[in-house]
């Protein structure tokens, strides 16, 4: 016993100093594995919120909701990632303050209905100011504890707290200013690194960030299998089993893999590191390569009920157009966002300009032709797409290497 209580005292209190960019084998640890787990249920909200918005026809109003909350769900995310890169102790203190951040996340999610039906925000404004308050006690933390980055530290602390006393006002104001002062409030909120960061850069690792947005990226796509295997139990429910439900089903599950296996072509480790500079436009821009991937969660739950009652005995509400779309073009940002944030990083992307361009085209294409072949046939077209753009992505990686 007296042998293993030196091991045990670091756990109880380290001293936060930034961590060394050059770490070897740096992954994920298990909180950072549990913390993402909280973001799950956040994601599975707001996904199956725009999923019900599609099943109403509903969906452009409520577009503006879901990119609201998804902002809240990916910053608060992308804040505590790029923290712990930089300053992870995994002591009590850090592991308590972590705690706090995740039960905001779990209030956030609570609040999603309400601002979805009603436009009411309070519970996701409570919970994110929740997450803050774990963030900033974290910031200040490391101010005190780590000198050589004290100033930009306190910079961090300070302008989150001044942008989340613009949240918390924001519920005091008319609902028809809501759009608006949105805006205003997450350019602010984006500026905080952006100005925190001029006075010294933080000692995230390159490693250690491109795994935690690949992990990030698994869970999205993991929404997405969730949102269509409901789509399927509902599916099931009303029509029974049919021919396009289970195509569209198979055709959806094919897509995903083939999203997830390009996402996985493009390293960026190596680009982060050697040009850390363009860190920011990667990671800021990795919000539209997370809330593409969740929409098209819920419009593959859509396609699939819609499929299920064209072949069963009900008929489907929504033009078989509209649910294209809902399909289409998530995945055309989706493809377009990958190339466009890896290029900057390396000096050739992995998956060809060319290549991606005519994908996408193809994409916004096919459900034009809805009419003809119907809402299986353009499904089943997407994910062809997506995989030949891996297939032709694998032959020029072996056409390279026999150069």
């Amino acid at each position: 016993m007296t042998n293993e209580s030196p091991a045990r005292i670091p756990m109880l209190r380290t001293r936060m100093t930034a961590r060394d960019t050059t770490e070897s084998h740096r992954v994920s640890s298990p909180l950072e594995l549990l913390f993402d787990l909280t973001f799950v249920v956040a994601i599975a909200q707001v996904a199956a919120q725009l999923a019900a918005a599609s099943e109403e026809g509903e969906i452009m109003a409520r577009l503006g909701p879901y990119c609201m909350v998804f902002f809240a769900i990916w910053w608060a995310w992308m804040n505590f990632t790029w923290f712990a890169s930089a300053y992870d102790t995994d002591d009590v203190l850090y592991r308590v303050t972590t705690l706090v951040q995740m039960a905001g996340v779990l209030v956030l999610a609570a609040g999603v209905p309400t601002a979805f039906d009603h436009g009411d925000f309070t519970a996701i404004t409570i919970g994110y100011l929740i997450m803050r308050i774990g963030l900033v006690s974290q910031w200040v933390r490391a101010a005190i504890e780590h000198p050589d980055g004290r100033v930009t530290a306190l910079r961090y602390a300070a302008g989150i707290t001044l942008v989340q006393v613009g949240w918390l006002s924001r519920l005091a104001l008319p609902a028809e200013w809501g759009w608006w002062t949105f805006v205003i409030l997450a350019a602010l909120d984006l500026s905080v690194p952006l100005w925190a960061e001029r006075t010294g850069k933080t000692a995230w690792h390159p490693h250690h960030i491109a795994e935690r947005y690949g992990l990030f990226t698994i869970i999205v796509l993991g929404e997405s299998v969730s949102a269509s295997a409901i789509g399927v139990q509902k599916g099931l429910a009303d029509s029974g089993v049919t021919a396009a439900l289970v195509t569209i089903a198979a055709a959806g599950l094919v897509l995903l893999f083939g999203l997830w296996w390009l996402y996985f072509l493009e390293p960026a480790a190596e680009g982060l590191a050697s040009r850390r500079g363009r860190s920011f436009y990667w990671g800021y821009g990795h919000y539209f390569v997370f809330a593409s991937l969740a929409a098209l969660g819920a419009g593959l739950e859509v396609a699939v009920q819609a499929g299920a009652a064209h072949d069963g005995a009900a008929h489907g509400e929504l033009p078989d157009l509209v649910v294209s779309y809902a399909i289409a073009v998530p995945v055309a940002v989706y493809l377009l966002m990958l190339w466009a944030l890896h290029a900057p990083l390396v000096p050739e992307v992995v998956i060809r300009p060319l290549k991606t361009s005519g994908a996408v085209i193809a994409v916004l294409i096919l459900p034009l032709a809805s009419g003809v072949i119907g809402l299986v046939g353009v499904v089943i077209g997407i994910a062809v797409v997506a995989a030949a753009l891996v297939a032709l992505t694998l032959l020029d990686q072996a056409l390279a290497a026999r150069r």
